[in-house]
Protein backbone atom coordinates (compact mmCIF):
# COMPACT_ATOMS: atom_id res chain seq x y z
CA UNK A 1 0.00 0.00 0.00
CA UNK A 2 2.98 2.60 0.65
CA UNK A 3 4.56 1.66 -2.79
CA UNK A 4 1.13 2.73 -4.19
CA UNK A 5 1.50 6.61 -2.93
CA UNK A 6 3.26 8.65 -4.94
CA UNK A 7 5.92 11.03 -3.62
CA UNK A 8 3.62 14.52 -3.25
CA UNK A 9 0.86 12.87 -1.69
CA UNK A 10 3.12 11.10 0.97
CA UNK A 11 4.89 14.66 1.45
CA UNK A 12 1.04 16.31 2.36
CA UNK A 13 0.51 13.49 4.24
CA UNK A 14 4.24 14.31 5.92
CA UNK A 15 3.22 18.23 6.47
CA UNK A 16 -0.37 17.59 7.98
CA UNK A 17 1.15 15.82 10.63
CA UNK A 18 4.11 18.46 11.33
CA UNK A 19 6.58 16.34 9.71
CA UNK A 20 9.11 17.41 7.02
CA UNK A 21 7.78 17.46 3.20
CA UNK A 22 9.26 15.19 1.41
CA UNK A 23 10.76 15.06 -2.69
CA UNK A 24 8.20 15.85 -4.77
CA UNK A 25 7.68 15.09 -9.04
CA UNK A 26 10.05 13.00 -10.27
CA UNK A 27 12.51 12.09 -7.43
CA UNK A 28 13.19 9.21 -5.86
CA UNK A 29 11.07 8.15 -3.14
CA UNK A 30 12.74 8.78 0.37
CA UNK A 31 14.07 4.92 1.82
CA UNK A 32 11.33 2.27 3.73
CA UNK A 33 12.81 2.94 6.95
CA UNK A 34 11.62 6.77 6.42
CA UNK A 35 8.23 5.24 5.66
CA UNK A 36 8.38 2.89 8.04
CA UNK A 37 9.15 5.36 10.56
CA UNK A 38 6.31 7.78 9.62
CA UNK A 39 3.60 5.41 9.87
CA UNK A 40 4.65 3.78 12.74
CA UNK A 41 4.69 7.19 14.52
CA UNK A 42 1.44 8.26 13.01
CA UNK A 43 -0.11 4.90 14.42
CA UNK A 44 1.10 5.55 17.53
CA UNK A 45 -0.71 8.27 18.06
CA UNK A 46 -3.73 6.78 17.86
CA UNK A 47 -3.37 4.21 21.06
CA UNK A 48 -4.80 5.66 23.49
CA UNK A 49 -4.17 6.93 27.45
CA UNK A 50 -6.41 4.29 28.84
CA UNK A 51 -8.27 1.64 28.08
CA UNK A 52 -11.36 0.01 29.63
CA UNK A 53 -11.69 -3.94 29.56
CA UNK A 54 -15.16 -4.94 29.96
CA UNK A 55 -14.52 -8.50 28.15
CA UNK A 56 -14.54 -11.02 30.62
CA UNK A 57 -12.72 -13.34 28.54
CA UNK A 58 -9.93 -10.32 27.83
CA UNK A 59 -9.74 -9.53 31.47
CA UNK A 60 -8.67 -12.82 32.06
CA UNK A 61 -5.88 -12.41 29.32
CA UNK A 62 -4.63 -9.55 30.58
CA UNK A 63 -4.68 -10.35 34.33
CA UNK A 64 -2.37 -13.14 33.17
CA UNK A 65 1.14 -11.81 34.98
CA UNK A 66 3.00 -12.94 31.45
CA UNK A 67 0.62 -11.15 29.11
CA UNK A 68 0.96 -7.95 31.93
CA UNK A 69 4.41 -8.04 31.66
CA UNK A 70 4.08 -8.11 27.67
CA UNK A 71 1.48 -5.85 27.46
CA UNK A 72 3.97 -3.05 29.52
CA UNK A 73 6.81 -3.53 27.09
CA UNK A 74 4.46 -3.30 23.95
CA UNK A 75 3.58 0.31 25.24
CA UNK A 76 6.45 0.68 22.53
CA UNK A 77 6.50 -1.53 19.48
CA UNK A 78 8.31 -4.38 19.33
CA UNK A 79 8.43 -7.80 17.60
CA UNK A 80 8.15 -11.31 19.92
CA UNK A 81 11.93 -11.94 19.05
CA UNK A 82 12.83 -8.42 21.16
CA UNK A 83 10.47 -9.05 23.71
CA UNK A 84 11.59 -12.60 24.23
CA UNK A 85 15.21 -10.53 24.93
CA UNK A 86 13.63 -7.91 26.94
CA UNK A 87 11.62 -10.01 29.40
CA UNK A 88 14.02 -13.24 29.15
CA UNK A 89 11.68 -15.86 27.70
CA UNK A 90 11.81 -18.14 25.31
CA UNK A 91 10.36 -16.66 21.51
CA UNK A 92 8.02 -19.65 21.08
CA UNK A 93 5.99 -18.62 24.47
CA UNK A 94 6.37 -15.02 23.77
CA UNK A 95 4.74 -15.59 20.78
CA UNK A 96 1.86 -17.95 22.65
CA UNK A 97 0.76 -15.28 24.46
CA UNK A 98 0.98 -12.42 22.06
CA UNK A 99 -1.93 -14.61 19.88
CA UNK A 100 -3.72 -14.54 23.11
CA UNK A 101 -3.31 -10.68 23.48
CA UNK A 102 -4.26 -9.95 19.70
CA UNK A 103 -6.94 -12.25 19.52
CA UNK A 104 -8.54 -10.16 22.32
CA UNK A 105 -8.04 -6.73 20.27
CA UNK A 106 -5.12 -5.62 23.41
CA UNK A 107 -2.21 -5.65 20.69
CA UNK A 108 -2.28 -4.93 17.06
CA UNK A 109 0.20 -5.17 13.81
CA UNK A 110 1.70 -1.89 13.26
CA UNK A 111 4.35 -3.15 11.00
CA UNK A 112 5.64 -6.85 9.09
CA UNK A 113 9.03 -7.25 8.28
CA UNK A 114 10.36 -9.79 5.93
CA UNK A 115 13.63 -11.27 5.89
CA UNK A 116 13.95 -13.99 3.33
CA UNK A 117 11.08 -16.04 3.60
CA UNK A 118 10.40 -15.20 6.59
CA UNK A 119 8.11 -12.44 7.90
CA UNK A 120 8.64 -10.68 11.36
CA UNK A 121 5.56 -9.03 12.92
CA UNK A 122 5.70 -5.98 15.02
CA UNK A 123 3.21 -5.36 17.56
CA UNK A 124 1.83 -2.61 20.14
CA UNK A 125 -0.30 -2.12 22.77
CA UNK A 126 -3.43 -0.81 21.54
CA UNK A 127 -3.47 2.01 25.31
CA UNK A 128 -0.42 3.05 27.42
CA UNK A 129 -2.14 1.31 30.72
CA UNK A 130 -5.54 -0.33 31.19
CA UNK A 131 -8.14 -0.65 33.78
CA UNK A 132 -10.51 -4.06 34.34
CA UNK A 133 -14.23 -2.37 34.21
CA UNK A 134 -16.51 -3.82 36.91
CA UNK A 135 -18.92 -4.68 33.89
CA UNK A 136 -16.51 -7.74 33.52
CA UNK A 137 -17.67 -9.21 36.90
CA UNK A 138 -21.83 -9.50 35.00
CA UNK A 139 -23.97 -9.54 37.49
CA UNK A 140 -21.72 -9.88 40.41
CA UNK A 141 -20.58 -6.23 39.55
CA UNK A 142 -20.76 -3.55 42.07
CA UNK A 143 -23.40 -1.64 42.88
CA UNK A 144 -24.44 2.19 44.45
CA UNK A 145 -27.77 1.13 45.05
CA UNK A 146 -26.73 -2.29 46.85
CA UNK A 147 -24.62 -0.43 49.53
CA UNK A 148 -26.76 0.20 52.33
CA UNK A 149 -24.11 2.19 54.03
CA UNK A 150 -23.97 5.48 52.24
CA UNK A 151 -21.19 6.52 54.38
CA UNK A 152 -18.76 3.82 54.07
CA UNK A 153 -15.58 3.52 52.06
CA UNK A 154 -17.26 0.36 50.41
CA UNK A 155 -20.12 3.30 49.16
CA UNK A 156 -17.27 5.30 47.66
CA UNK A 157 -15.75 2.57 46.40
CA UNK A 158 -19.41 1.17 44.58
CA UNK A 159 -19.38 4.66 43.17
CA UNK A 160 -16.06 4.85 41.88
CA UNK A 161 -16.77 1.34 40.10
CA UNK A 162 -19.90 2.98 38.46
CA UNK A 163 -17.60 6.08 36.88
CA UNK A 164 -15.33 3.59 35.24
CA UNK A 165 -18.30 1.69 33.63
CA UNK A 166 -20.55 4.61 32.79
CA UNK A 167 -17.47 6.59 31.01
CA UNK A 168 -15.87 3.92 29.48
CA UNK A 169 -19.27 3.46 27.54
CA UNK A 170 -19.75 6.73 26.72
CA UNK A 171 -16.04 7.05 25.46
CA UNK A 172 -16.23 4.36 22.94
CA UNK A 173 -19.84 5.45 21.49
CA UNK A 174 -18.22 9.07 21.22
CA UNK A 175 -14.79 7.39 19.64
CA UNK A 176 -17.02 5.49 17.09
CA UNK A 177 -19.03 8.86 16.08
CA UNK A 178 -15.75 11.11 16.13
CA UNK A 179 -16.92 13.04 18.67
CA UNK A 180 -15.30 14.52 21.85
CA UNK A 181 -17.28 13.50 25.63
CA UNK A 182 -17.64 16.19 27.81
CA UNK A 183 -16.48 15.51 30.92
CA UNK A 184 -14.89 16.99 33.99
CA UNK A 185 -12.20 15.86 36.67
CA UNK A 186 -10.56 17.76 39.61
CA UNK A 187 -8.04 16.05 41.76
CA UNK A 188 -6.38 17.95 44.98
CA UNK A 189 -4.93 16.94 47.89
CA UNK A 190 -5.96 19.07 51.20
CA UNK A 191 -4.32 18.62 54.85
CA UNK A 192 -7.16 19.33 56.93
CA UNK A 193 -5.60 20.40 60.53
CA UNK A 194 -8.36 18.13 62.36
CA UNK A 195 -11.63 16.44 62.40
CA UNK A 196 -13.47 19.40 63.46
CA UNK A 197 -11.81 21.26 60.23
CA UNK A 198 -12.60 18.38 57.87
CA UNK A 199 -16.28 18.39 59.44
CA UNK A 200 -16.48 22.22 58.67
CA UNK A 201 -15.11 21.62 55.01
CA UNK A 202 -17.39 18.86 54.57
CA UNK A 203 -20.53 21.13 55.56
CA UNK A 204 -19.06 24.05 53.02
CA UNK A 205 -18.72 21.97 50.02
CA UNK A 206 -22.37 20.20 50.63
CA UNK A 207 -23.47 23.92 50.74
CA UNK A 208 -22.00 25.09 47.83
CA UNK A 209 -22.42 21.81 45.62
CA UNK A 210 -26.17 21.82 46.65
CA UNK A 211 -26.52 25.73 45.65
CA UNK A 212 -25.11 25.14 41.97
CA UNK A 213 -27.21 22.37 41.18
CA UNK A 214 -30.07 24.26 42.26
CA UNK A 215 -29.05 27.21 40.25
CA UNK A 216 -28.09 25.06 36.89
CA UNK A 217 -30.57 21.86 37.21
CA UNK A 218 -33.82 22.35 34.57
CA UNK A 219 -35.35 19.80 34.28
CA UNK A 220 -37.44 20.81 31.07
CA UNK A 221 -34.82 22.63 29.47
CA UNK A 222 -35.10 21.60 25.62
CA UNK A 223 -32.13 20.06 24.02
CA UNK A 224 -30.99 19.24 27.71
CA UNK A 225 -28.71 16.64 28.64
CA UNK A 226 -28.60 14.74 32.25
CA UNK A 227 -24.92 14.99 34.15
CA UNK A 228 -24.20 12.67 36.77
CA UNK A 229 -21.69 14.38 39.56
CA UNK A 230 -20.06 12.47 41.91
CA UNK A 231 -17.55 14.37 44.68
CA UNK A 232 -15.40 12.02 46.59
CA UNK A 233 -12.89 12.72 49.05
CA UNK A 234 -10.18 10.13 51.28
CA UNK A 235 -7.18 10.15 53.63
CA UNK A 236 -4.02 9.77 51.30
CA UNK A 237 -2.38 6.10 51.53
CA UNK A 238 -0.01 6.34 54.27
CA UNK A 239 2.61 3.96 52.41
CA UNK A 240 3.43 4.29 48.88
CA UNK A 241 2.63 0.85 46.53
CA UNK A 242 5.78 -1.61 46.16
CA UNK A 243 7.08 -0.93 43.13
CA UNK A 244 6.80 -4.33 40.92
CA UNK A 245 9.95 -6.15 40.14
CA UNK A 246 11.06 -5.86 37.04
Amino acid sequence: MVAGRSASSIGRMERASGGPALPRGDRALPPLQTLTTFFVNAFLRLVLDVEVIDDPAAAVVALDPVRARLLSALAEPGSAATLAGKLGLARQKVNYHLRALEAHGLVRVVEERRWGGLTERVLVATAASYVVSPGAMGAAASDPGRTSDRLSARYLIALAARVVREVAQLARRAEAEDKRLATLGLDAEIRFRSAADRAAFTDELTAAVASLVSRYHDEQAPGGRPHRLVIAAHPLPSDPEPEEAP
